[in-house]
């Protein structure tokens, strides 16, 4: 009887749900108008929505790989899948903003145990020589749920309304646990237990909370001391990861391997000026230019397919050819979308939007995988979990500072006024403003991935 290998059941579990993950993220992006509307939420309620998703993934990501590392990758990734579906659950059916804005802060440590592991159980099983192709593909599998989730997610929104966007999620996952159980045989941990920092994830946690609340406070007195606060919480947490006997992370690490500092680094900068785009172009299509959801989706899904084309073919190319190449000349495609797009108004053409997107995903595909291949072969494999869950950490406190900002820019032209048409020339002075700082991040990004050296 024919029997797949392990390590092809375990690339098509975790690409399963790198696919179904997404519509937990974009998928929502596009419902937002439709929810907004249905529970009376003001634009500042509204703008929590994937911070606080994001703000509980940074806020779990480094103790869930952990945790991974010490009692098995596969049981923590599985109950992260568990965790996503209840939380979906609650979120469909909640009566008000503030319960959807709890399971959503529930959902994102989900979202840490599935992003976070999920690479690591890859790089377990995967040889060194096909490590690229393996990770090329699961990150493909998440841009194909990026392409599907927001056209999934307007025509659900359209035909049957919001709250089927997060209830069309809970099937699939159950399917998944299924699969799980009956054909991932194994558990993938290190062979020594080590304790559990909790002073650290204290300071951690500090820190992320202070950073998003500062953030979106500012210019008051308030926003500033919460802002220093983070600082000074990540300063200690520092200070203590390098002196514990137990750490979440070795900040030696850092220090160790320059291509896995600066790797996170580019990570973090390209990732915080890309994650507010779905949101923000899903205001402006349906806002300033009049769009239906599912149409809105269509357009927005442009770039995830052209990411998702690029995504294994780059992680290929990143096993023979300098990873750094590869992901610096992405960085500059990135650079030149976001330039078209800080030019964007009121008037511009549903093709020029398109275009930009096309070009956007072009860039992104070549840059993800050659970068998350440099970071992954920097470690030692006794670090994997830990490693895995750094890369996804970079990626989402880059997310999270990205939709801090706009956060930020939104409070500032819109206040507590709900998002309507009739603030049309507000909404886009706060969409010029976030893509012109999500250029400045991308031009930043590309000069570090240049000198990172080489792998």
């Amino acid at each position: 009887m024919f029997k797949l290998p392990i390590t092809t059941i375990a690339l098509i579990i975790v690409c399963s749900g790198s696919i179904i993950g997404p519509l937990g993220m974009a998928g929502v992006n596009i419902a937002i108008p439709n929810l907004a509307e249905d529970l009376q939420a003001s634009a500042k309620m509204i703008g929590w929505m994937p911070t606080l998703y994001l703000l509980s993934s940074v806020i779990f990501m480094l103790p869930c790989g952990k945790i991974a590392d010490n009692y098995g990758r596969k049981r923590v990734y599985a109950f992260g899948l568990g965790l996503n579906a209840l939380a979906s659950l609650m979120c469909a059916i909640a009566s008000s903003i503030e319960w959807v804005l709890f399971w959503r802060f529930v959902q994102g440590a989900a979202g840490a145990m599935i992003f976070g592991i999920g690479v690591a159980i890859i790089t377990s099983i995967t040889p060194n020589n096909k490590r690229g192709m393996a990770l090329g593909t699961s990150a493909a599998c998440v841009y194909i749920g990026l392409s599907a989730a927001p056209a999934i997610g307007g025509w659900l929104t359209e035909i049957w309304g919001w709250r089927a966007v997060f209830y069309s999620q809970i099937p699939l996952v159950l399917l998944l646990l299924l699969a799980i159980k009956l054909f991932l045989h194994g558990e993938w941990k290190n062979d020594k237990k080590s304790s559990f920092d909790w002073w650290g994830t204290a300071l951690f946690s500090l820190f992320a909370i202070c950073l998003v609340l500062g953030l979106s406070d500012l210019p008051t007195m308030t926003g500033w001391g919460l802002t220093l606060l983070s600082v000074i919480s990540l300063g200690l947490f520092i200070i203590h990861q390098s002196k514990s006997r137990r750490p979440l992370i070795r900040v030696q690490m850092f220090l160790e391997s320059r291509v896995f500092s600066l790797s996170l680094s580019t990570s973090f900068l390209m990732y915080a000026s890309n994650f507010s785009l779905a949101f923000l172009l899903s205001l402006y299509l349906q806002y300033i230019k009049g769009l239906s959801p599912s149409h809105a989706g269509q357009i927005v899904l442009l770039q995830a397919v052209s990411m998702a084309i690029m995504a294994p073919l780059s992680g290929k190319l990143s096993d023979k050819i300098q990873p750094r190449i590869i992901a610096t000349f992405g960085c500059i495609i990135v650079m030149v979308s976001f330039f078209l797009l800080s030019l964007l108004s009121m008037d511009s053409s549903i093709t020029y939007i398109s275009g930009s997107l096309l070009l956007l995903g072009i860039g992104f595909g070549l840059f993800s995988t050659p970068n998350n291949n440099a970071i992954m072969g920097a470690v030692d494999k006794n670090e994997l979990g830990v490693a895995s869950s750094s890369m996804n950490l970079s990626r989402t406190i880059g997310n999270l500072f990205g939709m801090s900002l706009v956060n930020l820019i939104v409070h500032y032209y819109l206040g507590d006024s709900t998002f309507s048409a009739q603030h049309s020339h507000a909404l886009m002075s706060t969409i010029s403003l976030a893509f012109n700082v999500s250029l400045g991040f991308v031009i930043l990004a590309s000069c570090i991935s240049a000198f990172r050296g080489k792998a």
